[in-house]
């Protein structure tokens, strides 16, 4: 898979940056402020089509896909770390390499808002706006259990069912989208990208890689930026949220309007994980709308 794809709604040329030998796929549409979408597992940037022709006559729109997931290389544990940290240093170098430095608007979904989180923490001067899409910037909700779906995932069974029989991506387009089916030849574009065992590792990475206790990898990075996600406070932000999605549910989402009691909130009860698959009608352009509505200040 390379070159430029043919998957319904997906009419974007492809681009690669280089990174540790590997290569990263991403899309790059249109011109203007930088608006970077970051998708989360088991996802790519097929996630985003819709927003990004929504969005790029009068935005730049960055998509990555992360190593090891959509058109990107999958490569081995021996040639890349699956953590955490360094999805983080791989989104810093990317938009390094695109030159996207300052005035950036984060759309994040899923893992998407660890990583991008990780990163505006870090740099929150370079951050103007942020969208945020059923995810989390910090630990499991100590009033929320973790889901049996991730538990089994992540058990010795979880070889066999993640890359064996592909059942963690061929479940979420069953389960990740609530208010009707997900139509065949989409359910078979996310699921594309996955189709060997070899081609799932970063599917069954991401899921090992959720650090639930003191100790595990991650966990002191994820202290660290939820310690730090007051620095965002003043930045505009637009919560769009599914409220059957089954890990990221109403624990999550009150955790980020006790922390962002300014938000703009608009809440789907009968949507799920995939809040952009469900709710795109409603959601693209009230993003859009948002987008418009926070203008960057003048030099």
């Amino acid at each position: 898979m390379g070159g430029n794809v043919v998957f319904p709604g997906y009419d974007f040329s492809s681009h690669f940056v280089e990174i540790n030998t590997l290569r990263m796929h991403y899309l790059d549409e249109g011109q203007g402020e930088v608006v970077v979408m970051l998708h989360g597992n088991p996802n790519w940037s097929y996630y985003y089509r819709n927003l990004v022709r929504a969005l790029r006559d009068r935005y730049r729109c960055l998509v990555p896909d992360h190593i090891g997931c959509g058109l990107s290389d999958k490569p081995g544990d021996d040639r890349y770390e699956y953590s955490l940290a360094q999805r983080v240093a791989d989104l810093e170098t990317w938009l390094d390499h695109c030159g996207a430095k300052d005035n950036l608007t984060l759309v994040v979904h899923d893992w998407g808002g660890m990583i991008g989180m990780a990163f505006a923490t870090r740099y929150p001067e370079r951050i103007r706006r942020l969208v945020v899409l059923n995810t989390g910037a910090f630990h499991l909700p100590k009033t929320k259990s973790v889901p049996w779906q991730l538990k089994l995932a992540r058990s010795p069974l979880g070889p066999l069912l993640v890359r064996g029989w592909n059942a963690f991506s061929r479940g979420a387009v069953k389960s990740c989208v609530t208010r009707q089916p997900m139509p065949r030849d989409v359910a078979d574009a996310y699921c594309a990208p996955y189709n060997s065992w070899a081609n799932r590792i970063a599917v069954h990475r991401f899921v090992q890689d959720i650090p639930l206790f003191p100790g595990d990898r991650g966990y002191d990075l994820i202290t660290s930026v939820e310690d730090r996600l007051d620095r965002l406070k003043s930045i505009p932000m637009f919560i769009g949220w599914g409220d059957r999605d089954f890990v990221f549910d109403s624990h999550f989402l009150q955790q980020w309007l006790d922390r962002f009691p300014a938000a703009e909130l608009h809440r789907y009860p009968d949507c799920g994980h995939y809040i952009l698959e469900d709710a795109a009608a409603e959601l693209v352009p009230l993003i859009s709308q948002f987008l418009d509505a926070h203008p960057l200040s003048s030099p």
